[in-house]
């Protein structure tokens, strides 16, 4: 049923979809873990952006077995490393220590898909306290004007990282609701807001660089990612796409990775698409689809970009992730009704007022999503 869903989306064709989910599959390694490829690297955010691919094409097994993984390798701090090791058992020792704010929230957008795919109750309970330490870990990293430092050992925020956050927080808090915990849930919807309101403010067309977040406006996913993390919707998503568009977009060919280089990306391209999808667009985000076809290899993967000044594939290489944001972006197109809950944002807790509008695809129906009304009345108190 879920290769069905992400088949209507008018891109790929089922064969062609069961193809990208086994090719995903082939690569999570026995301990559950996902790297970008074999002899390459894990690292948690995109690790959970596989395992939220396989869920959505209904290989909910193989998610579980991601999941557990990042619960096992959880540091006692709530953290994860940026990257592990890749062997032919899985994922060996961290390769970066780092402790990245961003690649450690993601785990609570993975989680709460993961229970909105599956229902599944026992295993929402068995990753709660993965969820709450990581989330934990992250808001000790929250700065007084709103925003998250990268990691523990910097200042810096980053637009980009914070975006995603806000997400994650979003999710968090529905989790936590869903555990029986009002009072983290009202803590962490209070804290999702001040961040909300951060990356807003900086993410809004026409805003002036406060200094809040570290200036990387030359990467494309500075520019789409306060809509794809929910943070911006309505008038203020839209300017802001439009505003980019130029800059980022090649016709025919796909979005680049940074606007001075002729290099696009199929992960900037498929985020992008779910950004489209998010703020009404979706016949835009067919035709990026359309165009990033020429990345797609016979075995389902697709590689990470395409020096077009050059004619080049480059690097060589075919992710996880790569893929895996692709079938998402299929996800929301075709009307997975979990995936377009964690992107589409009107149905999460903590939301910022008055910044959604609705779309001619509406996300929710009664008996798939979660009722959220009281967090509508307690993010219009707290905001």
């Amino acid at each position: 049923m879920s290769v069905a869903l992400l088949a209507r989306a008018g891109v790929l064709e089922q064969p062609e979809i069961e193809r990208t989910a086994a090719a995903i599959a082939a690569i999570q390694r026995p301990d559950g873990s996902i790297p970008w490829f074999h002899g390459d690297k894990t690292d948690p955010w995109d690790h959970v952006e596989a395992a939220m691919a396989l869920d959505a094409v209904g290989r909910a097994g193989p998610a579980q077995g991601a999941y557990r993984w990042l619960a096992e390798r959880q540091n006692g701090d709530g953290s994860w490393h940026a990257n592990y090791a890749d062997t032919p058992e899985g994922a060996a020792e961290p390769t970066d220590k780092t402790k990245d704010a961003n690649f450690t929230a993601y785990v609570a957008v993975g989680v709460y898909h993961h229970w909105l795919v599956t229902r599944d109750g026992r295993f929402l309970t068995e990753l709660w306290p993965t969820v709450r330490q990581a989330v934990e870990f992250v808001l000790e990293l929250q700065r007084p004007d709103g925003a998250i430092r990268w990691n523990p050992d910097a200042d810096e925020a980053l637009l980009t990282g914070s975006s995603s956050i806000y997400q994650a927080l979003r999710c968090a808090v529905a989790i936590a609701d869903r555990m029986g915990e009002p009072r983290l849930a009202l803590e962490w919807t209070e804290a999702a807001l001040r961040l909300g309101r951060a990356v807003a403010a900086a993410g809004g067309f026409g805003a002036d660089d406060s200094g809040v977040f570290a200036p990387k406006d030359r990467y494309s996913m500075d520019w789409y990612y306060p809509v794809l993390g929910t943070a911006l919707r309505g008038r203020a998503a839209t300017e802001r796409i439009d505003a980019g568009w130029d800059r980022f977009v090649v016709p025919g060919l796909g979005t680049r990775c940074v606007d001075d280089r002729p290099w696009v990306t199929g992960g900037e391209t498929f985020e992008l698409c779910i950004a489209l999808w998010a703020v009404g667009r979706a016949e835009q985000a067919r035709g990026l689809l359309a165009d990033v076809r020429h990345l797609r290899a016979e075995d389902g993967l697709y590689w990470t970009g395409y020096v077009y000044a050059d004619s080049a594939v480059w690097p060589a290489e075919k992710t996880s992730w790569t893929a895996g944001s692709m079938l998402l972006a299929l996800a929301v197109l075709g009307g997975e009704p979990a995936t377009r809950t964690v992107f589409a944002g009107d149905a999460l807790p903590a939301a910022l007022p008055g910044r959604l509008a609705p779309r001619a695809d509406p996300v929710r129906t009664a008996d798939e999503w979660l009722t959220v009304s009281a967090y509508d009345a307690r993010s219009a108190r707290t905001a």
